[in-house]
């Protein structure tokens, strides 16, 4: 997710009064990504998906070493220690996931499985009348200061999390409101969660697990979790924050029942993405996620080692003395030690700074050269979001011509091929590949198609030379009458001129072309801004429809109101497009409702107001504007050009956003979409332009969760008015969205069969890709740096990591490796002392 997209670390502003997703980076780390979606059919699309495998140095316990420290860069200090508060981070949900109960953990394919050192088992033990899940406990689970785990906590989460006391600073409720009471068993290691209506995704519920001292009150909820926590129960304790440095101390925990942890410590240190590169040169980290120039750096150096050179053999070789030729040695030599010592001076200082760089260089590629990296995919897509709030954007038809023009895989294989990762880019919003909702829905919207793109355009309204015509010339009796006024006022001193552009006027119909009289209005209209296809769209329910001018169509029998349609060509396509969309739809209340195929083909349907745009595609084969150099031109309408704000991050992380916008403003340019690139601070980037919705076009990510139909449902909901006016868009940060997408959702959250709930998640996405708000570009890479003898650690892509694996190799030992290394870098001092000397 990190921000996911933008700058790494940072998070999606979140609203405690909404139904809030959690952090991207939370997700990310997969300590709260559960879900109740397990199970996979037989032809389950998500298994013929590629899959990037984990890439962490698997080993078996029992061949990592007992002991040593693990320094672990995080991208800052934690604010919270409470993962349910609006400012919680990935450095939150890193401790959490060390020092807490997770009652569900991910796979490697994203899919939870039940974590048997908390849990003895959990089910759905009763439907009727209301559902009812069963926790058994393990019997040896206890906090750590020696109270076993029971139900006293569960009801003080719940209590906490459930949105009835507004007294807690809570960012979520997602699950937690629906329960309606919570039981002990028959006896303590026995749970019973009762709750009010169906939820599929119980499973999301209670990971991380508090203790009561955190949850049972506001005030301990709010302040007493934020630096400190007063119990705790993993395979680690929470030793200490530095409040100067920031570091934060985990040692093993005496008290823990499961496999005993093979480190002592972990250390996990803030270090910015930017400075890790030389954090590692230094030697100062174990375990970072790195960027793709600090994981070719560390490459070289280990080609370099293969190569039998050594770092200021390497230096020389590519580094800062690489430059350094024999004749340009010789002068340099000479000029130091010649008659002028002005000169000399200047030129042995530019020597000795020259010399120390080579050093340091040298340093650096030994040290990195005791590094490996590891990839995978990361649990998260960037994507791009376009801002259908007001706009051009605000028109169906701009927005799938932006994605039309865009080619997915192009982008795909510019970021992941060169790591040798998968390059297929996602097809769904919900789900990634190996995860059991997924499905490649991206069919419900299509691929590239540059003509197709500008068909779209063109049906919109935005043609070439379209910035050159007054503003104001719309079809209809308006332009007419303005026609007619000008007409008037320049009468007196031009009739001359009148008549000849009368005459140039009429030659289209005395070509040698003539088209056939209705062909012929056709394009009369299309010149004089009066065409039905451009002009006579309003979509049914939409409560924006701009300055377009509306055509009556003929009202239903008994009707008792005039109901607006769209242009014929135009809603053609829209039918088109709701038929990919709904072909998934055959459940039997679908088939009743007259939304499934088969329902379509056997009657006439009602229309419905949350269906989005209608009419939002050109027919398939119409034709582009009239010539190729007029798709380079500049799209305009009514006098306005066509130009789209795009919002890039600045900052040093965010350079491969940058050069994927790039390539999106030369295929938006080559069907006449112009574009204006601004670049913002990455602290900015969220809060003052996505949140905001101060943006056309943005590049940032999302997380995909193992529990779509809870936590995607924020991320896509349709926006609604507030009391004071503004837009709430919880975490729709597109501004696009439909009633039927929301009630799609809320249908995969409530029913308790498996199969339905992924269909229903299935059907949402598909919906999603036709409303053209975000378009899923890539999976993000995962880079990680690690020390080569740290094992059960690495990229772990969408599993959890389990704390009390990760290691250093028995015969690679922390203290001989460091013997090694104190080694080497005695030997590298002795050559630049001879080196210097010489």
């Amino acid at each position: 997710m990190s921000q996911i997209g933008a700058p790494h670390g940072g998070t999606c502003p979140k609203s405690p009064r909404s139904r809030t997703l959690r952090t991207v980076a939370t997700l990310t780390s997969a300590v709260l990504a559960v879900s109740a979606l397990a199970g996979c059919s037989a032809d389950d699309a998500a298994d013929a998906a590629p899959v990037a495998v984990q890439d962490n140095a698997p080993t078996p316990r029992d061949l990592v070493a007992d002991g040593g420290t693990l320094r672990w860069a995080v991208d800052a200090a934690p604010t919270t220690l409470n993962a349910f508060q609006a400012d919680a981070d990935a450095t939150t949900s890193r401790i959490a996931g060390a020092v807490l109960p997770a009652l569900y953990t991910l796979d490697q394919r994203g899919r939870p499985q039940r974590n048997p050192d908390y849990l003895e088992s959990a089910q759905v033990v009763e439907t009727e009348p209301k559902q009812v899940v069963l926790y058994k406990l393990n019997q040896q689970a206890v906090w750590s200061d020696g109270r076993e785990i029971g139900a006293p906590d569960f009801v003080a989460q719940w209590r906490a999390l459930s949105g009835r006391d507004t007294a807690y600073w809570t960012a979520r409720n997602s699950g937690y409101e629906r329960i309606e009471k919570i039981e002990r068993g028959k006896n303590d290691l026995e749970v019973r969660v009762t709750f009010s209506k169906p939820y599929a995704d119980w499973q999301s519920l209670f990971t991380p697990l508090y203790p009561k001292q955190v949850m049972g009150s506001p005030d301990s909820f709010n302040d007493g979790a934020r630096t400190t926590l007063k119990a705790t129960a993993g395979p680690f304790l929470l030793k200490s924050v530095d409040a100067k440095s920031g570091d934060v101390t985990l040692i093993r925990n005496p008290r823990w029942w499961g496999q005993a942890a093979k480190l002592d410590t972990v250390v996990l240190k803030p270090v910015p993405r930017a400075d890790r590169a030389d954090a590692l040169a230094a030697g100062t980290l174990d375990l970072a996620e790195i960027d793709r120039s600090t994981a070719e750096r560390i490459s070289l150096a280990l080609k370099d080692a293969r190569a039998g050179r050594n770092g200021a053999q390497a230096a020389l070789a590519h580094g800062p003395g690489s430059s350094i030729t024999p004749s340009k040695a010789l002068k340099s030599w000479a000029l130091a030690h010649g008659s002028d010592e002005e000169k000399a001076e200047e030129v042995r200082a530019a020597r000795k700074k020259n010399q120390e760089a080579i050093a340091r260089y040298a340093s650096a590629q030994d040290t990195l050269a005791t590094y490996v990296v590891r990839k995978s995919l990361e649990p998260a897509y960037t994507q791009l979001s376009l801002n259908g709030e007001s706009g051009p954007l605000s028109d169906e038809r701009v927005r799938r011509a932006v994605a039309r023009a865009i080619d997915r895989q192009e982008l795909a294989e510019s970021v992941l091929k060169p790591l040798g990762l998968p390059a297929k880019p996602p097809g769904s919003h919900l789900a990634l590949a190996g995860q059991a909702a997924y499905k490649d829905s991206s069919d419900a919207l299509g691929g590239q198609d540059t003509q197709e793109a500008r068909a779209l355009l063109a049906d919109a309204g935005w043609v070439p030379g379209g910035a050159e015509q007054p503003a104001g010339t719309k079809a209809g009796s308006e332009a007419e009458k303005k026609e007619g006024t000008e007409k008037e006022t320049e009468k007196g001193a031009s009739e001359k001129k009148e008549e000849a552009e009368k005459e140039e006027a009429e030659k289209p119909a005395k070509s040698t072309a003539t088209p056939a009289p209705a062909d012929a209005k056709k394009k009369s209209d299309e010149a004089s801004g009066d065409a039905p296809s451009d002009e006579g769209l309003y979509i049914v329910g939409d409560d924006k429809p701009g300055d377009r001018r509306a055509v009556p169509a003929q009202a239903a029998p008994g009707a008792g109101t005039r109901v607006l349609t769209p242009a014929p060509a135009a809603a053609l396509q829209g039918a088109a497009l709701q038929a990919r969309a709904e072909a998934l739809d055959t459940r039997p209340e679908a088939l009743e409702a007259g939304t499934g195929s088969v329902a379509r083909a056997g009657a006439p349907q009602a229309v419905k107001p949350d269906r989005g745009a209608a009419g939002a595609y050109a027919p398939r084969g119409t034709a582009a504007p009239a010539a190729v150099p007029g798709a380079q031109q500049a799209l305009g309408k009514d006098g306005k050009a066509l130009s789209l704000r795009f919002v890039l991050p600045s900052g040093p992380g965010s350079e491969s956003l940058r050069t994927v916008g790039d390539r999106i403003v030369r295929m938006l340019d080559a069907v006449g979409i112009r574009t204006e690139v601004t670049k913002v601070p990455d602290e900015s980037f969220f809060k003052d332009h996505i949140a905001s919705g101060d943006y056309d076009l943005a590049l940032y990510s999302w997380p995909a969760s193992a529990f779509p139909a809870t936590d995607a449902r924020p991320i896509f909901a349709k926006p609604e008015p507030a009391s004071d006016g503004s837009l709430m868009v919880e975490q729709n940060y597109s501004r696009v969205g439909t009633d039927r997408i929301d009630q799609l959702f809320d249908q995969a959250a409530g029913t308790l069969d498996e199969e339905e709930a992924l269909e229903l998640v299935r059907q949402a996405d598909a919906r999603i890709w036709a409303a053209a708000g975000s378009i899923p570009l890539y999976q993000r890479p995962q880079l990680v740096a690690a020390r080569a003898d740290l094992v059960n650690a690495g990229a772990w892509g969408f599993a959890a990591p389990r704390y009390q694996d990760i290691g250093f190799e028995k015969d690679a030992s922390p203290k001989k490796a460091d013997k090694k290394a104190d080694k080497k870098a005695d030997e590298r001092t002795g050559e630049k002392t001879g080196e210097k000397a010489d």
